[in-house]
């Protein structure tokens, strides 16, 4: 599996009895379907997003993106209470691609969350 973001090679990652791919190059996380909402309640999981949040921030801007498991365009979300956080999800698959530091930003929900200022759309 390439990565959707950088083109680099994804590695698999175990946490928890949940596999996850990340990559080797941007540090981004692949989560097939639910699998990000299953990690998200286990302690400690944000372990597994090792990569440089500021890397993450950058490829925000990097489009379009396609589904590493069928090829599809990845759909841009942003996260329903935590209106910061942008995230690509696949509409055929279901899976979820957080780039560098979302997965530990998504895992640290907080109700601070709803004032924060959305981001700027990259173009």
């Amino acid at each position: 599996m390439t990565c959707p973001k950088c083109r680099a090679p994804m590695e698999s990652v175990r946490y928890a009895e949940v596999e996850v791919e990340r990559c080797t190059g941007c540090g981004g996380l692949w989560f097939d379907l639910l699998e990000h909402e299953d990690l998200k309640q286990v302690a400690g999981s944000e372990a597994i997003d090792s990569g440089d949040p500021e890397v993450g921030r950058r490829n925000d801007g990097v489009g379009p993106v396609h589904c590493p498991v069928d090829g599809v365009p990845l759909t841009r979300m942003v996260h329903a209470r935590q209106r910061h956080l942008w995230y690509e999800m696949c509409p055929v698959c279901h899976g979820v691609f957080f780039d560098a530091g979302e997965f530990s930003d998504f895992k640290t929900e907080s109700f601070s969350d709803l004032w924060k200022p959305r981001r700027p759309r990259p173009l």
